[in-house]
């Protein structure tokens, strides 16, 4: 009852089933991505595929075993669940897949970075197994590389459709051919929009993730209109921003060592992104906020109609004093607050207050070099 899982997935996917269709990146050249460097890519065999599911089948018949025996009539109970979970018999496996069956909510996810490179027959006879073999699936969805996907066709991705993918994760990351050439993605703003639009006609769900501050200081505003081109050109269900941090083990990393790249400071990025919802036009896209690497979450809604809501949450940052930024800032970084009307909550604002004497005493630092240190923690 082993199966295998890759490293990531999105954060939308927190609670779903992940199961391993391909390892690793085939392109794995982006500079501003550590993840899959020095991991070589392979294909996984449609034999070794089906293996997995079948591991996970044996999994949930051994839930039901479990369940009986206890006297619960084969249902996934808590009491099924507590006793998976405090007994050191079974694998983390084997907890992933009974809190998957647990909860209920039927979702899997296929990793790793772009399965479907896999030729659709392979991918299509994979998801077709899956759901015969394990009961209560409700959505699929994947990563894929708009370079991949624009080289399928219509039809390969209806047969892919059809079997049971229902949602596609593209990294966008930018529209701009110059920011896309410099972070070596791979791809350019005409294939993002080919792709883009072959996976909505194809009527699966997409997700376009888009990466501010990737631009640098140089093309802060070439990437902002050129990604609001582009993403008004495919009219995506979900836009997902991913503020840009660079940790150490990344190629861009060295370049901003270097002083080839120049960081956005946040307040900047902020203003970026109000230059790129600003510019979101004709598009009824849901944009989502959903990573704590952004620095303010209720920059979230649905297009056209809280777009003008967006742009307020956005205005009502910026129009803080430098002072109540920063305090802000500081206590998002750390995870102490969600929002800017924490800072109205007297007690937190105290412990705020407290945190960034504390730490400007203790670290000898600059504080913007503390909430640098702390947002690069969530990477």
């Amino acid at each position: 009852m082993v199966f295998e899982q890759g490293p990531i997935r999105p954060p939308s996917e927190a609670s779903s089933l992940l199961l391993r269709f391909t390892r690793n990146c085939p392109w794995n050249q982006c500079t501003f991505c550590g993840v899959y460097k020095k991991r070589p890519f392979s294909r996984r065999s449609l034999e070794e595929i089906c293996r997995d599911i079948d591991a996970v089948h044996a999994i949930l018949e051994e839930l039901k075993t479990l369940s009986h025996s206890m006297g619960q009539g084969g249902a996934l109970t808590r009491p099924v669940l507590n006793a998976v979970f405090t007994s050191g018999s079974y694998s983390d496996l084997f907890r992933h897949v009974a809190v998957w069956a647990y909860t209920g909510n039927g979702t899997v996810f296929i990793q790793d970075a772009n399965s479907l490179v896999l030729s659709a027959d392979v991918f299509a006879r994979a998801l077709r197994y899956l759901k015969e073999r394990v009961p209560g699936i409700r959505r699929i969805t994947s990563y894929g590389r708009s370079s991949t996907i624009a080289r399928k066709s219509l039809d390969e991705l209806k047969e892919i459709r059809a079997a049971g993918l229902d949602q596609i994760h593209i990294g966008l990351e930018s529209g701009s051919d110059e920011v896309l050439k410099r972070i070596k993605k791979g791809t350019t703003g005409a294939e993002h929009i080919e792709a883009g639009r072959k996976v909505v006609e194809a009527g699966m769900s997409l997700s376009e993730y888009v990466m501010p501050g990737l631009g640098g200081q140089e093309l802060s505003r070439e990437h902002a209109l050129e990604t609001a081109r582009v993403l008004n050109a495919i009219d995506p269900h979900f836009i997902r921003l991913r503020s840009l941090r660079v940790p150490p083990r990344t190629p861009l990393y060295q370049e901003k060592v270097a002083g080839k790249f120049t960081l956005l400071s946040d307040d900047d990025t902020v203003r970026e992104i109000r230059l790129f919802i600003a510019s979101l036009d004709g598009i009824r896209s849901t944009v989502a906020s959903d990573h704590f690497m952004n620095l303010l979450p209720q920059v979230d809604g649905k297009l056209p109609q809280d777009k003008e809501a967006m742009l307020a949450v956005i205005d009502r940052y910026l129009d803080l004093p430098p002072e109540e930024r920063q305090l802000y800032r500081l206590g998002r970084r750390g995870g102490a607050i969600q929002g800017m009307d924490d800072l109205r909550n007297p007690s937190l604002r105290a412990r705020l207050e407290q945190a960034r004497r504390d730490l400007q005493a203790q670290t000898g630092s600059s504080l913007e070099e503390v909430i640098t240190q702390l947002g690069d923690q969530y990477v």
